[in-house]
């Protein structure tokens, strides 16, 4: 499953509504602040594994903590723990953007049309999920540090590029300000760098 299905399966579709009724959105709203964040948060990691050290400090946070089990317990964890979801989320945005992050903050914030404080709490909210995710992934894939680029790769798949497909697709034109064909290059603030 790449990001784009995760995104409008059931499970999807009760993050938006969670993160919708926690920042005071409609869902429109909220589901345009989820497509455009969790590809985000998605891409730093990629970014992050592409070093050795990157790689395996993202494993071994999969390995200890980010299983995938709180996938199983979503609804509740977003109802009822989202303070404590979110202080894992600035960790792990901490870890992954460094000082990028109010970059990102502000360009998901102009890019939706919300406050930054709001794009913050949302990237709280969904780096945890991302990281289940992303976990759940890697427990199915049997993948090591070594294999975690190609699985990022494969999540991110139908996201990357302006064809029109996926999520990034959907942010096309609007993000690629430098007309590389790599709008989250641009959202990111060039936290991607030049890679294509």
């Amino acid at each position: 499953m790449d990001l784009s299905e995760l995104l409008n399966s059931s499970m999807g579709q009760s993050i938006v509504r969670n993160v919708a009724g926690q920042l005071g959105m409609n869902e429109k709203e909220a589901s345009a602040a989820v497509n455009s964040a969790m590809p985000a948060i998605l891409a730093g990691m990629t970014k992050n594994a592409q070093s050795k050290e990157g790689a395996e400090s993202l494993n071994k946070a999969l390995e200890k903590k980010h299983d995938g089990s709180l996938l199983d317990n979503l609804s509740s964890m977003l109802q009822g723990h989202a303070g404590e979801l979110q202080h894992d989320g600035d960790g792990i945005l901490a870890h992954v953007f460094g000082n990028k992050r109010s970059a990102l903050e502000q360009g998901i914030a102009q890019k939706v049309g919300i406050s930054s404080g709001k794009a913050g709490s949302l990237l709280s909210t969904l780096a945890p999920i991302v990281m289940a995710y992303l976990g759940k992934e890697k427990r199915q894939a049997n993948a090591g540090a070594g294999g975690l680029g190609d699985l990022l790769g494969g999540l991110l798949g139908s996201q990357q590029g302006s064809s029109g497909g996926g999520v990034l697709g959907m942010l096309g034109n609007a993000l690629d300000k430098d007309g590389d064909g790599n709008p989250l290059n641009d959202l990111l603030g060039g936290f991607l760098g030049g890679r294509k």
